[in-house]
This record gives C-alpha cells, sequence and structure tokens, in this order.
C-alpha cells in the first residue's frame, strides 16, 4: 500500500476512545469473548477502526474457539504486516494494519487449511462493512 497514515500520538488520541488507543496504538489486547465481531456473522468485510483500509473478509472467517474473531487469510497479501512480538514472556507473530500500524492481534499456526493459520484480531480494532447479504 502506497497510502501510509501516519498521525502524532495526540492526533489518534483525538481520534479514538481510550479503550481503542489502548488496543491499536499501544498494543493491549481486550478480554476473550469480549468483542463485538467475536460471534458476529454478517457477509461483508472488516476494516481497519483507525484507518478503514480493508483488512479481512467474512468468507474467511471462522469460530477459533479462542474468543477473538479469526480468520484463516487477509483480504489480499498486503492488507497486513507482521513483527516479532516478544512480549509477556512468549514469542509471538502481531500483526498489524500495512496502512497505519495500528495494532491488530497476532497470527498462529493452528488455523484450519487452506492457509493453516489463525490471524486473532480483537474486535475493538475493527469496522464492518455489510455486503448486505447474510451468511
Amino acid at each position: 500500500m502506497s497510502d501510509k497514515i501516519e498521525k502524532s500520538e495526540a492526533e489518534w488520541r483525538a481520534q479514538l476512545t481510550a479503550e481503542q488507543f489502548a488496543v491499536c496504538r499501544q498494543k493491549a489486547t481486550e478480554r476473550p469473548g469480549s468483542g463485538h465481531y467475536y460471534r458476529h456473522h454478517e457477509h461483508g468485510n472488516y476494516l481497519c477502526l483507525c484507518c478503514g483500509a480493508p483488512l479481512f473478509s467474512s468468507d474467511t472467517k471462522y469460530d477459533s474457539g479462542s474468543g477473538w474473531p479469526s480468520f484463516w487469510k487477509p483480504i489480499n497479501d498486503e492488507a497486513v504486516a507482521t513483527h516479532i512480538d516478544v512480549g509477556h514472556g512468549m514469542r509471538r507473530v502481531e500483526i498489524v494494519c500495512r496502512r497505519c500500524s495500528s495494532h491488530l492481534g497476532h497470527v498462529f499456526d493452528d488455523g484450519p487449511q487452506p492457509t493453516g493459520l489463525r490471524y486473532c484480531v480483537n474486535s475493538i480494532s475493527l469496522q464492518f462493512a455489510p455486503s448486505g447479504d447474510k451468511q
């Protein structure tokens, strides 16, 4: 994506609620099972809360039982970027929005085929754009 978005901390704080800022900009995690999109089943696309970039399709969403919305692949190869996260005494792969670097969650290698991946995403880091069709 060539339309990279960069804002100051003050600009992000003005745009987001305190909870959204904590997750999206400071890499906090919402409680499992508490997010609005965990048991969400409408057909459409999940967008970045911070910049509106398309991230995931409902066609790749599945119930992982993890307590967070889970997808087996991003909407396209350029939607998310990954970084190694060694916080909290663990080694994980963090996923962020490629356009604005908003923290989304983590990706794990225990997902379904065809990718075998589980993109585990905080609901609060997403907004939903319905397609009008029910799944």
